[in-house]
């Protein structure tokens, strides 16, 4: 009997720890992390706002292609910058001054820029304008065995999934590390991937960048999983512990 109680503790003491090899990150950095890093942009969807400034050498020309904001030119918030921004219809249209109804349809921001340039030389409007195209609600959702788990905004063209993470102070200790899931929607099609953040492998896939709305979700390692059936925490293991040993000393009387 003392030896199948002690026996028992011991697999509850194994079962509630994880592996080094579960926990660092980039094990194999040095061998397969190395290589160009190639930066993309990901294309304009429905319910993106964009910020769109046009600009001139005479800069009254330009102002009927501009949206005027009531605060003039003091320094505004984002939530502002959204509610003047370009809201992208979901037939990927957006409604422009003077130009009326644009296109965005698989086009980058840049690509944007580069057509809206177009239509105002093209139809006389201005000469040699300059035209820049920014997305102004880009965000992520990172769900799961994060610290800090939520939807988070970002202002960058480029942020990689690790960045991402640390958005949400980092995975916590019972994460799954070699299968995060992230899902992604594009024109329409969703993407579900699974990245393994112990190898430096997922640094050359298309999902090392982050793209506005994608979905991180962080699922519980096997110690977790196994803890949420039977013990909870180091204080439940050490309660378990001090009752099978009174237990020991009582029978073994």
């Amino acid at each position: 009997m003392k030896t199948n109680i002690i026996y028992l503790l011991v697999v509850v003491l194994i079962s509630s720890c994880a592996s080094k090899k579960e926990i660092l990150y980039l094990q194999d950095a040095e061998t397969t992390g190395s290589g160009e890093v190639k930066y993309n942009s990901a294309n304009i969807q429905p319910n993106d706002i964009l910020k769109i400034t046009v600009e001139a050498l005479d800069p009254e020309a330009a102002l009927p292609y501009n949206k005027v904001s009531s605060q003039g030119i003091q320094a505004q918030s984002i939530q502002l910058l959204q509610l003047n921004g370009y809201l992208v219809a979901l037939d990927n249209t957006i409604k422009f001054p003077v130009l009326g109804t644009i296109s965005t349809a698989n086009q980058t921001t840049k690509q944007l820029e580069n057509t809206l340039k177009e239509k105002l030389v093209e139809g006389g409007h201005l000469l040699n304008p300059t035209v820049n195209v920014r997305l102004i609600n880009a965000k992520v959702t990172i769900l799961g065995e994060v610290n800090m788990p939520g939807t988070y905004n970002f202002t960058e063209q480029n942020i990689t999934i690790l960045q991402a993470l640390g958005y949400a102070g980092d995975l916590t200790i019972n994460g799954q590390r070699n299968d995060i899931l992230i899902t992604r929607e594009v024109d329409g099609v969703r993407k579900v991937s699974h990245i393994d953040l112990t190898s430096a492998e997922f640094m050359n896939s298309e999902f090392y960048f982050i793209k506005p709305n994608d979905v991180i979700v962080v699922n519980p390692n096997n110690p977790r999983v196994k803890n949420a059936g039977f013990v909870g925490d180091v204080g439940t293991v050490l309660t378990i512990a001090s009752l099978a040993l009174s237990i020991t000393i009582l029978l073994s009387r």
